[in-house]
């Protein structure tokens, strides 16, 4: 992996673990729903005006059903898990676990395409499971009744990107910029209807409708776009790498702009979840960067 690489790889890493910020800053006054409409539906008209310079085509009529499984299953109902539980978790917890998406992804596909767990498949898992009781089990603030419910909605976001990945290898192939287009029109038309059942919190002030467009534009408009570059640059395997980068960025943007305290617990928590996905997909470091 060159220089280039690298540094956009450490980019794309800041950028999404900024989401997690971002989800913080937001939740309280837009809520879950609105939150993740606003964040879908700037993601999606930043993504058609890139597309019209870059003469993208869509093709909409073939392929909408496509888009429409895509949209809800790695935008809508992942980030909705996020939204909700932005207003009780912390940006470092929603971060670490989305870490365990490959766990879920290798454990789904087995179960799906019926083949059996490799052992470091189980050994992933478990240590993956270890890692959240670990940050769950000794943080004080979660003993209470909302944010328990939080940690189990939060699992869901990594649940349901496990489910999209699956679906993408039996699904029909789409060229990755008119995936990421057309969901994120898809995701935000089916969240719509929803959307108009809630209302906002409260009034979002200045700081927080900014965060809401730079959780759309910055943190899902332009991070596909530097997630396409890197797959034809370094290959899927070497992206991989973010995955592991993302918790390190969305415990230090929360430490440093949202004060979060992060205890020991986080820590050993956070590196076994992180282990756990490395055992699960058989990653390696010192053959990602070699690419």
């Amino acid at each position: 992996m060159g220089v280039k690489s690298a540094l956009y790889l450490l980019l794309l890493a800041s950028i999404w673990g900024a989401s997690f910020l971002f989800m913080r800053i937001g939740a309280p006054s837009f809520g879950p729903v609105w939150l993740i409409e606003a964040r879908i539906g700037f993601a999606a008209i930043f993504l058609c005006i890139v597309a019209l310079f870059v003469n993208k085509k869509l093709n909409f009529k073939e392929n909408w059903k496509h888009y429409a499984v895509m949209g809800i299953l790695s935008s809508a109902l992942p980030f909705l898990c996020y939204g909700y539980a932005a207003q009780y978790l912390t940006a470092s917890m929603m971060s670490i676990v989305n870490a365990l998406t490959p766990v879920f992804g290798t454990v789904i596909a087995a179960l799906y395409f019926r083949k059996p767990l490799s052992r470091n498949t189980v050994i992933g898992l478990t240590l993956g499971v270890l890692g959240v009781a670990v940050i769950v089990g000794f943080d004080p603030d979660l003993f209470k009744a909302q944010a328990w419910f939080a940690v189990f909605v939060v699992l869901g976001a990594p649940l349901c990107y496990g489910i999209a990945t699956t679906y993408t290898q039996v699904a029909r192939s789409v060229s990755p910029f008119a995936n990421a287009q057309g969901s994120m029109i898809m995701g935000a038309l089916a969240l719509l209807p929803i959307a108009f059942m809630f209302t906002p919190n409260s009034t979002p002030t200045v700081t927080e409708s900014l965060a809401v467009v730079a959780l759309g534009v910055l943190c899902t408009g332009v991070a596909y776009l530097i997630f396409f570059k890197l797959i034809d640059d370094i290959g899927g395997p070497s992206i991989l790498t973010v995955t592991f980068l993302i918790p390190i960025f969305g415990v230090l943007w929360g430490t440093l702009f949202l004060d979060e305290k992060v205890g020991i617990h986080t820590f050993v928590g956070g590196v076994l979840v992180v282990l756990g996905t490395m055992k699960t997909t058989g990653f390696s470091f010192k053959a990602a960067l070699a690419k």
